[in-house]
């Protein structure tokens, strides 16, 4: 098949995840056999222009902006698959092009300006059907101008919302993110999951260092809806941790923790040299608090590297521990829980390392993910 890909590129200062999946997916489907192009918008490149900030709160407004229907009645391809327009492409397009769409909700965005349903810690949901209090919560990016584009593009709720209405389906990554679409209004018919995929790494069972020198692995934003700050508060104090990632909360974290001896902090990383890293760990451990649309592509290289995972409740990665037996799932801020999981971890690492790896091969090589993605399109374009 020929597949067009439209993806706004999120800036590489903070690794993003999306990113990582939209090329993951472009070389896969290649490798399989499909011909793909992508039609791209790259933040990197967007904001060195002085304009910038006011030309995406504008296209994200009102929809207009960078149009990728002239590239893509090139292409001519079988199916169009929609990644993040978010803010470099405008979305008024979405509704002149007549060919197969599908696209992928990486987050909630559609209904919530935030992303995540998460405000103050808390579940939130209060602007799935109206936006208003997002404004008056500073939800993006802690500022209520920055916050009212994404309201007015969210205004009509997520039925109408231009992606959402265009598309022929629409991608979940978990049955979770599923749900709250529907609890939305989105239709079922509309939906289907297809949890992301990471590209397979060299796999070598039976790792034995972290026998003798355990040490856990933070992999994320630093930032309050990923919990990193929760997890270090009830972290303990015998257990080595590696922090990787960057983010808004990194001075105040090191600041609170980087004195411990237990406690370092990495810094910004590339994706190629966590996977390298990640074998020799006892365990990765997902804090987020916010639900997240399904499991971080962190959990997914966790376990395509054989590596269990000590999630907190409620978020992506902790349903799919529970459900599959990848790992241990606590509750937020409950050191004592915290601290027995680790060390059930710690002493049945081979068995959860081995059933991790299971896990990877059974349901997220990009091997199942393609296949899936190609059905996919095919009823699509048949439809």
């Amino acid at each position: 098949m020929r597949v067009a890909l439209v993806h706004s590129y999120h800036h590489t200062e903070v690794p993003s995840g999306e990113n990582v999946v939209v090329d993951a997916q472009v070389q896969a489907l290649q490798d399989a056999g499909h011909e793909v192009v992508v039609v791209a918008q790259h933040n990197d490149l967007r904001r060195r222009r002085r304009t910038y900030p006011l030309e995406a709160a504008a296209t994200v407004a009102t929809g207009l902006g960078p149009d990728p229907t002239e590239m893509l009645h090139r292409i001519r391809p079988d199916v169009v698959h929609v990644h993040n327009l978010f803010p470099n492409f405008g979305t008024r397009w979405l509704a002149r092009w007549q060919g197969p769409l599908v696209a992928t909700l990486h987050n909630f965005r559609p209904i919530c300006p935030a992303g995540t349903l998460l405000r103050d810690g808390k579940r939130c949901t209060d602007c799935t059907h109206t936006p208003r209090a997002a404004v008056t919560h500073r939800c993006f990016q802690h500022s209520r101008l920055a916050t009212l584009p994404l309201a007015v593009a969210t205004r009509g709720g997520a039925v109408n919302h231009p992606v959402i209405a265009r598309a022929d389906r629409l991608i979940t990554i978990s049955q979770r993110a599923a749900d709250e679409y529907l609890a939305a209004g989105v239709g079922a018919e509309k939906l289907v999951v297809v949890p992301n995929a990471v590209a397979d790494v060299e796999h070598t069972a039976g790792h034995t260092d972290h026998v003798h020198d355990p040490r856990w692995l933070f992999v994320g934003r630093l930032s309050a809806e990923k919990g990193v700050a929760a997890l270090l508060d009830a972290w303990p104090a015998h257990l080595p941790i590696d922090v990787v990632g960057t983010g808004d909360q990194q001075q105040e974290l090191e600041r609170r923790h980087g004195a411990r001896p237990n406690v370092r902090f990495l810094g910004g990383m590339g994706n190629g040299e966590v996977r390298a890293r990640l074998a020799h760990y006892t365990g990765l451990v997902v804090p987020s608090l916010w639900a997240e649309a399904g499991p971080p592509l962190t959990y997914v290289e966790a376990l395509a590297s054989g590596v269990p995972v000590v999630a907190y409740e409620g978020n992506g990665a902790a349903d799919d521990v529970a459900r599959r037996g990848t790992g241990v799932v606590v509750r937020p801020g409950d050191a004592a829980e915290l601290a027995v999981a680790l060390k059930d971890v710690q002493r049945d690492r081979a068995a959860l390392g081995h059933r991790a790896r299971a896990t990877y091969e059974q349901h997220f090589s990009t091997r199942a993910w393609v296949s899936t993605l190609v059905d996919l399109y095919r009823e699509t374009s048949h439809g």
